[in-house]
């Protein structure tokens, strides 16, 4: 690390000044960054960094007047160590602990107006933010902030969409310009750095990148999102501080592993958060479309989350329009007699989605989830499924937090769907317990890419949007949606460890789930979803990954292959200081015979073996995979 900071300042020796550019150091050691002016272009700053992400360009312009040119550095803050310390109720670690170093640079435009800029090295990343004291109402037209990009670099990028639902295909140099959602992951000379922001709220709008060949630019929504609803450009004032902007670098693992995103944004905001539970949900949607139309298949998926030991069940749209037996409160005593608690999907509604499915409009004011709210309640609703955003405009980060301040006053659970990426979220409000914003299972039922690049794919959303918060990907499935999957039953039932969300919505039928032999469900049944502590085991986004999540004194490991020949992993569980006497209760492998139509081991099939000693290697299918669970 120390020898790619000297190479990094070598190489724009020729651009920056040589001012004292005060550079930060992260505890660890590993993190170093500065601030610097252009020496080409006096007026204009830069932030050095020792990751791949070798200079950024700071700054943004207001209607009024410039932040990023003809600027002048007047002081720096000494520099201050700090700690983020907090339990969480769910993701990859209950208690979450992260070490840094802050600067308050403090810049004066040509206006003698100040501007600061916070920067912090924290032990796995860079973070910064702007600061205005006392801003009279004004619009920012842009930001400056550029993240510098060698051309060598190997990048996934989602190409950008309002719901946050495309994949992160490789690319090898910058192939294209275009706009990318959040986040993008980056791999030059051995260093792997993801760029996303964190902390969005309702001062501000949420970003993405746009790039002209290697230099990716800070991009502001644009008019069209939300059709046309609210302006696309936010407003400030008063003491105004932007989201963070934060660089996680270092190792694959180091990205993984990261809860830098939750670190910066703020602390719970909730007295009492016992009411927030995570767990398990049967969900009807992906195999049967308009399933909540149908009272008696909704009782099967209560039946089934209760026979599986699962405390949800997911009601999704139409539900509003339910027969065959029984309508919405009929369900909901039923399952209060199963002993299984219910959530609802909702419309956002408004002017602003083009979908018209209902229930519709019901969460669009204070007043409207007030009344819903309290209806839910007495039907012993314990959580909402909201959906069709689709805009990063700032009206709609006040929309999305003012469903979470309102769902807070009533206990109630939230999980976002055709929705933005999270920004630190559910550290602030700890009852939002998932969001989708990937390209998941769910599109299994509308094209047939999935068949295709679905192995593939789901090695790459453990580096990329699962990085950054809880991810609604609605996995394992063993059964056919109306696309078939290609991958193995190991291979699916891998994603319930690979994948972190408060609340995992299964994605089968329950045929599905009834079919497979007792070890295989009863670890469906058993699986945690609030993890002690995650560790990379393995992996390359493309190919295979290998994950260890602790839950108690047991890790569950899972591991997928991604490609379309046989792949042999090597397991170093040194990182998991496993006792001597550890030993591995159950490993599922792929088994040894597959329909050759699609590659799916059929269950009777599974090489299951418990009570057997901690393999060194494990072998898997094409498109196959592995889970074991080690009883420390």
């Amino acid at each position: 690390m120390k020898h790619f900071l000297t190479s990094t300042f070598l190489l724009f020796s020729c651009l920056l000044s040589s001012c004292d550019c005060s550079s930060i150091t992260s505890p660890n050691g590993k993190v170093e960054v500065s601030l610097c002016e252009d020496n080409n272009n006096p007026g204009s700053f830069y932030i050095l960094t020792n990751s791949i992400t070798d200079s950024i360009r700071i700054g943004f312009k207001t209607e009024k007047e410039s932040f990023d040119t003809n600027l002048s550095l007047e002081c720096y803050s000494t520099e201050k160590m700090g700690v983020d310390d907090y339990f969480v109720k769910h993701g990859k670690r209950l208690h979450a602990h992260n070490e840094y170093s802050e600067r308050v640079f403090t810049l004066k435009n040509s206006n003698k107006n100040i501007l600061r800029v916070i920067i912090r090295a924290y032990n796995d990343g860079i973070c910064f933010r702007y600061a205005l004291d006392n801003v009279d109402s004004v619009r920012v037209i842009s930001e400056s902030t550029t993240y510098n990009i060698p051309d060598s670099a190997d990048r996934w990028l989602m190409p950008f969409n309002t719901a946050y639902e495309q994949p992160f295909p490789k690319q090898h140099g910058a192939e294209k310009d275009a706009q990318w959602g959040f986040p993008c992951l980056f791999n030059a000379d051995s260093q792997w750095a993801l760029i996303t922001e964190a902390d969005v709220d309702e001062t501000y709008c949420a970003t993405r990148l746009e790039n002209k060949g290697n230099k990716y630019f800070t991009a502001m929504p644009q008019a069209w999102e939300a059709r046309d609803q609210g302006d696309a450009l936010p407003t400030i004032a008063g003491d105004w501080q932007s989201p963070w902007r934060v660089v996680i670098c270092g190792t694959l693992a180091d990205i993984f592993e990261s809860t830098l995103v939750e670190d910066v944004s703020r602390p719970s905001v909730l007295k009492d958060d016992s009411w927030v539970k995570p767990g398990r949900s049967s969900w009807a949607y992906w195999s049967h479309n308009h399933g909540s139309l149908d009272f008696k298949v909704m009782c099967s998926f209560v039946d089934l989350a209760k026979n599986m030991g699962w405390e949800y069940f997911l009601i999704d749209w139409e539900w509003d329009r339910m027969a065959n037996g029984g309508n919405l409160q009929d369900l909901c005593q039923y399952a209060q007699t199963q002993g299984v608690q219910l959530a609802m999907w909702y419309n956002s509604g408004g002017n602003h989605t083009w979908v018209e499915s209902t229930p519709k409009d019901r969460m669009l004011t204070h007043e409207n989830r007030v009344e819903e709210f309290t209806w839910l309640k007495s039907l012993g609703i314990k959580t909402v499924k909201i959906d069709f955003f689709e805009s990063d405009k700032q009206w709609m980060m006040k929309y999305y937090l003012d469903i979470l301040k309102d769902a807070a006053d009533f206990e109630m659970m939230v999980d976002f769907h055709g929705c933005t990426a999270p920004r630190g979220w559910s550290r602030t409000y700890p009852h939002l317990m998932s969001m989708e914003g990937i390209y998941g299972a769910e599109w299994y039922n509308n094209r047939g890419e999935m068949t295709i690049h679905g192995a593939e794919w789901n090695t790459i959303s453990p580096f990329t949007r699962n990085v950054v918060g809880p991810m609604d990907y609605t996995p394992v499935a063993f059964t056919h949606s109306q696309h078939p999957h290609t991958t193995t039953n190991t291979h699916e039932l891998a994603l319930a460890v690979l994948y972190e969300s408060g609340i995992q919505h299964w994605a089968d039928r329950p045929e599905g789930f009834y079919s497979l032999p007792e070890e295989a469900m009863s670890f469906m049944m058993n699986i945690p979803v609030a993890w002690a502590d995650s560790k990379l085991l393995c992996g390359y986004p493309t190919t295979h990954v290998a994950v260890a999540r602790r839950s108690g004194n047991k890790w569950y490991i899972g591991g997928i292959n991604g490609t379309d020949e046989p792949m042999t992993l090597s397991l170093d569980l040194t990182r998991l200081n496993l006792a001597e006497n550890a030993n591995a209760n159950l490993l599922i492998l792929d088994g040894p015979d597959t329909d050759p139509t699609c590659g799916i081991a059929r269950p009777e099939n599974f090489d299951i073996k418990t009570n057997t000693s901690i393999p060194e290697s494990i072998t898997m299918a094409a498109r196959g995979g592995f889970v074991m669970v080690i009883e420390d």
